[in-house]
């Protein structure tokens, strides 16, 4: 019965500490808290699970249109067959961006395309708006990626 009563509480309190707001002071921060999971710290990727995007050549590859892909992922989500850096990326499907403020999603955004991408690229408030009014499906996503990966 103590075990139970020990583990009840143990339970309350994780529930707890997740439902506290998580504070991020930098585009990078929130990266780590929405993004990270699967992405890994720094867009590194996780083999089999989720993609590096820390792939210089990928973005610049992508070249105006990388705003517009990124928006679309985002937005859309990513299914499908994916070959990055010869890996195999088939079977997950990556959600839409659903946990986050689009102000947070700016930030994010930017942040890789700018920091992980080496553009000039920058997300905005209207990009996103008009990228959930289109609403691009994965394969028209999967069709703007460059054949550089």
């Amino acid at each position: 019965m103590r075990l139970l009563m020990t583990l009840t509480g143990a339970v309350a309190i994780a529930t707890a500490l997740l439902a506290l707001p998580v504070s991020a002071e930098t585009p990078e921060e929130l990266f780590d808290i929405h993004c990270a999971a699967c992405h890994n710290t720094g867009g590194i990727g996780n083999p089999g699970l989720a993609p590096p995007l820390n792939r210089t050549a990928f973005w610049q590859a992508l070249g105006d249109t990388a705003p517009d892909y990124l928006a679309g992922v985002m937005v859309s989500g990513m299914a499908g067959k994916l070959d990055v850096q010869g890996q195999m990326y088939i079977g997950l499907i990556m959600p839409p961006v659903a946990s986050t403020t689009d102000e947070e999603l700016v930030e994010i955004g930017t942040w890789v395309l700018q920091t992980l991408g080496e553009t000039d690229g920058v997300m905005t408030q209207a990009l996103l708006d008009a990228t959930r009014e289109a609403r691009p499906s994965h394969a028209d996503l999967r069709a703007m990626r460059p054949a550089v990966d």
